[in-house]
C-alpha cells in the first residue's frame, strides 16, 4: 500500500496538533456545561426582576453550545494535498484531456469588461497544449462592448500567450503583472517588456472609450461581423442567442505570434425575454454546458468569477493530479481551489481574507468527505455536473470528442449551438434539476457540490503553494453586508429546502460532513441569539439587573475561562496563518455587524419568501469603487456613505450600547457604588468591549465629513430609537 501511495499523482497528510484540538474542545465543552448549569441553577423565580432575560440569555447559550459543535466537525480530521505533476506530466502528457473554461459576467457597468478580458487573457497563458484549451465568456448582460472587449483580447492573446511562456510570467494577467512588475532598462528585455505593456495599455484605452462613448463606432463595427447581431432594440433582459467563436482551435491558421496553436475562444449571450426565468449564474453555466459540449466537450470545467484572474499556470495540472490518478481519481467529482484577493488592507478591513476558512474549515470539510464547491475557482468533470451517478470505473474521457459537433464550418457550429442557449430550451427538460446547477437558490453552487457528493462522488480542496487565484474583494461595508447576505439567505434556504445537510445527506454522506455543510445553514438562525447578546446584558446593565455571576462568585470562573480560551485560540489561528492581531479585531467587528444585519436580514427575507411575500434575487456586487472610497480604503477607514435600513440597524446597535455603558457607570457610581459594580462585572465588560468594536461608527457619525459618513439623518434616527428605548415601560422597575 505504501508503495501505491508514493507512485500516485497526490498524497494526502492530517492536520497538526490534533491532540491539542481535542484538548481545547474538551475544556470548552467543559465550560460550556458549567454554563448551563448556573443559569438552571440559578433561573429567578417567576416574577422576579429579570427572569425574561436570563431565559433569553440561557437560549443563546445553549444555541451557542449547539453552534459551536457544529464547527468543531471540521476540526475532527482535516486533510491537506500535495500534488506530483512531475509524474502526470511523464505518464500522461500525450493523454491529456480537453479543458473547458467558463467565465460568468453579467454587467458590463459593474463588472467593467476590462476586469473580464483580464480573466479571459490570463487562463488564456495557462501551461498547457493550446489545442486542448477553451475558453467561453457567458455575457448575461449581452452586451457589445463586452464583445468588443472579448474581441480585442482575443487579438492582444496572440502576442500575450508567447510573452507568458518566454518571460515565466506570474501572475498571468495583464493588468496584474504590470502593475506588480518592473524591468531594469538596462535588462535585455526591456524592450520587449516595454512594448507590451504599451500594447497592453493601448488596448485598454480603446475599451475604456467604448465604455465612456457607451457603444461601438461603425469602423470598428465593420471589422467583426458579430457586431451585426446587436441592434437598437437589443437590452441586457431581451436579446437573442449570441455564439460567436472568435479564434477556432481547430483552425490550423490560428496561430500566435511565435507561431504555435491558439486555444479556442468563444462568446456567448444566451437568449433573455422578460416572460422567461432566466436562473442568473446557474442557468449562464448550464447554457455554457450545453453549448460547450457541442463545440469543443472539455471532460474537465474550470468555473471562474470574472473578475478572478489565474496566477499559477500549472493549475490546471494540479487539478489533474487527482483525477487522472490511478487508484482514487476515479472518486473525484471536483477540485476547488482557494479564492484569494489582490485588494486587501494590510489589516484587512472587512475580514474578506477568509484565511481560516481556506487553512481550516474547507481542509476540515475535505477529511469528512470533501469541500464544498464555492462557485469560483473549481475544476469538475463535466458528466458530473450533468447528473451522472458515481462508479468505480468513471475514469475521465480524454479526446473528449464524443457528441462534438463535427461541421468545419465556424458560422454553422455557432447556428446549432445557439438552439442549446435559448430561453425555451430547458422546457420540460431536468436542467436546472437533476442535470446541471441546481434552480431555485442563491447559493445553486453549494447545493449542487452537496447533491454530487449525495450521489456517491468525492471531492478535493487544494491549497498550493501561492495564491492560484487572485480576485476583487468588496472595497466598501455596503458591498461587503450585501454579498454575505445573499450567501446567508441561501445557505437559509438550502437548509429548509430538500437539499438540506441532514435530511438529504441522511444515509447518503457521513454525519460530520452534515454537520459541516451545517455551518454556513445556520448563520442567519445565529442572528437572533447574537443580537440577545448584543443588546440584552446592555439594558439589564443600565436598570441594575444582575444577569451574570459576581466577581466573588466561583461562577464567574466558566464564563472567564470561555472568554479567554476562545478569544487566545481564535487570535492565535489568526497569527499562525500570517494575519494581524487588528486584523483578529477587524475581523471580530465585521463578524458582529454581519451577524447582526445581513444574517437577520437573510432570515427575514427567507421566512417572508416561505410565506409567499416576497422573493429572492440575485444580486452582483459591484467590482469597481469611485476614486475617493477606494482612497479611504487603502487608509482603513470604513465606508459608509449611504442612508439604509442596514447602517440604521448598526448605528443604533452603537449608540444603544454607548447609552448604556455610560448610563450603568452612572447608576454605579450615584447609587449602586463597589458591590454593584463587582455583581455587573461581565455585563460592564460586555457592553465595553461592544462600545471599542463600534469606534468606527462613531467616527462616521460624530467626527467625520467626507463622502463616507454616516448620514446625519441616520445617526438622528438612532439616537432617537434609543430615547424611545430607553422609556419603554417594559424596562422600568415596578
Amino acid at each position: 500500500m505504501e508503495g501505491m501511495e508514493e507512485s500516485g499523482l497526490f498524497e494526502m497528510k492530517r492536520g497538526k496538533g490534533r491532540a491539542w484540538w481535542w484538548l481545547y474542545a474538551a475544556s470548552m465543552q467543559l465550560g460550556l456545561l458549567m454554563i448551563w448549569l448556573y443559569r438552571i441553577l440559578h433561573l429567578p423565580e417567576a416574577g422576579e426582576k429579570g427572569r425574561w432575560a436570563w431565559m433569553a440569555m440561557f437560549a443563546a447559550e445553549l444555541w451557542f453550545g449547539f453552534y459551536w459543535i457544529l464547527n468543531l466537525s471540521v476540526r475532527w480530521n482535516p486533510i491537506y494535498r500535495y500534488t506530483f505533476k512531475d509524474r502526470l506530466s511523464l505518464r500522461f502528457e500525450v493523454k491529456l484531456p480537453r479543458i473547458d473554461v467558463f467565465i460568468c459576467t453579467a454587467d458590463p457597468t459593474i463588472e467593467p469588461p476590462i476586469v473580464v478580458i483580464n480573466t479571459v487573457l490570463s487562463v488564456l497563458a495557462y501551461n498547457y497544449p493550446p489545442k486542448k484549451l477553451s475558453v467561453y465568456l457567458s455575457d448575461d448582460g449581452g452586451s457589445i462592448i463586452t464583445f468588443y472587449a472579448l474581441l480585442e483580447a482575443s487579438n492582444f492573446a496572440k502576442l500575450w500567450i508567447p510573452f507568458c511562456k518566454k518571460f515565466d510570467v506570474k501572475p498571468l494577467s495583464p493588468s496584474l503583472f504590470f502593475s506588480k512588475s518592473s524591468v531594469q532598462i538596462h535588462d535585455q528585455s526591456f524592450s520587449e517588456w516595454a512594448a507590451m505593456k504599451k500594447t497592453y495599455e493601448e488596448m485598454e484605452s480603446r475599451i475604456a472609450a467604448a465604455m465612456k462613448l457607451g457603444d461601438i463606432s461603425e469602423e470598428i463595427k465593420a471589422v467583426h461581423e458579430g457586431f451585426a447581431e446587436w441592434s437598437s432594440k437589443t437590452s441586457s433582459k431581451d436579446h437573442q442567442a449570441i455564439i460567436k467563436i472568435l479564434i477556432d482551435g481547430r483552425d490550423e491558421n490560428a496561430r500566435d505570434s511565435a507561431g504555435f496553436a491558439m486555444p479556442t475562444i468563444v462568446y456567448m449571450a444566451r437568449e433573455k425575454h422578460p416572460k422567461y426565468q432566466h436562473n442568473f449564474k446557474a442557468g449562464a453555466l448550464n447554457a455554457l454546458l450545453r453549448v460547450s459540449e457541442k463545440i469543443t466537450n472539455g471532460p474537465i470545467v474550470l468555473t471562474l468569477d470574472c473578475d478572478m484572474c489565474a496566477t499559477d499556470p500549472n493549475s490546471i495540472r494540479d487539478s489533474l493530479c487527482f483525477f487522472m490518478d490511478e487508484e482514487r481519481g476515479h472518486e473525484y467529482a471536483f477540485v476547488q481551489f482557494p479564492q484569494s484577493f489582490i485588494n486587501l488592507t494590510k489589516h484587512d478591513l472587512y475580514a474578506r481574507a477568509f484565511k481560516i476558512v481556506h487553512k481550516v474549515y474547507f481542509p476540515g470539510l475535505d477529511g469528512l468527505g470533501g469541500t464544498m464547491f464555492t462557485g469560483s475557482c473549481c475544476f469538475h468533470r463535466r458528466d458530473c455536473l450533468n447528473g451522472r451517478e458515481y462508479s468505480k470505473v468513471s475514469k475521465i474521457v480524454m479526446n473528449g470528442e464524443r457528441q462534438r459537433i463535427q461541421e468545419k464550418s465556424v458560422s454553422a457550429i455557432e447556428e446549432r449551438a445557439k438552439d442549446l442557449a435559448t430561453c425555451s430550451y430547458e422546457e420540460n427538460t431536468q436542467w436546472g434539476k437533476r442535470m446541471g446547477l441546481k434552480y431555485g437558490c442563491p447559493v445553486e453552487d453549494v447545493i449542487t457540490g452537496f447533491s454530487i457528493k449525495c450521489r456517491g462522488w468525492k471531492s478535493a480542496y487544494f491549497i498550493p503553494k501561492g495564491e492560484p487565484f487572485l480576485g476583487l474583494a468588496p472595497t466598501t461595508l455596503s458591498q461587503t453586508l450585501l454579498q454575505h447576505k445573499r450567501w446567508s439567505e441561501g445557505n437559509f434556504q438550502m437548509l429548509l429546502s430538500k437539499y438540506s445537510p441532514f435530511f438529504y445527506g441522511f444515509g447518503r454522506t457521513k454525519l460530520g460532513l452534515q454537520m459541516g455543510y451545517s455551518v454556513c445553514s445556520f448563520w442567519a438562525a445565529s442572528s437572533i441569539p447574537t443580537l440577545i447578546y448584543v443588546l440584552i446584558p446592555s439594558i439589564c446593565l443600565l436598570h441594575g439587573i444582575f444577569l451574570f455571576p459576581s466577581v466573588s462568585s466561583i461562577w464567574l470562573l466558566p464564563f472567564l475561562f470561555l472568554i479567554a480560551l476562545s478569544n487566545a485560540v481564535n487570535l492565535w489561528e489568526f497569527l499562525h496563518y500570517g494575519l494581524t492581531a487588528k486584523g483578529w479585531w477587524n475581523d471580530t467587528r465585521i463578524w458582529l455587524y454581519r451577524t447582526t444585519t445581513s444574517d437577520l436580514f437573510a432570515l427575514v427575507d427567507t421566512i417572508l419568501k416561505l410565506l409567499g411575500v416576497a422573493d429572492s434575487a440575485f444580486v452582483v456586487t459591484p467590482k469597481v469603487a469611485d476614486e475617493e472610497a477606494s482612497e479611504r480604503y487603502e487608509k482603513e477607514i470604513m465606508e459608509f456613505g449611504s442612508a439604509s435600513l442596514i447602517f440604521t440597524i448598526l448605528s443604533t446597535i452603537s449608540m444603544f450600547n454607548l447609552f448604556c455603558f455610560v448610563g450603568g457607570i452612572r447608576k454605579v457610581v450615584m447609587d449602586g457604588g463597589i458591590q454593584d459594580l463587582s455583581s455587573l462585572f461581565l455585563q460592564f465588560l460586555l457592553c465595553g468591549c461592544l462600545v471599542l468594536i463600534n469606534i468606527p461608527i462613531f467616527e462616521a457619525s460624530f467626527f467625520r465629513s467626507d463622502e463616507g459618513c454616516i448620514p446625519m439623518r441616520t445617526t438622528f434616527s438612532s439616537v432617537a430609537i434609543v430615547i424611545v428605548a430607553y422609556f419603554m415601560p417594559v424596562f422600568k422597575e415596578k
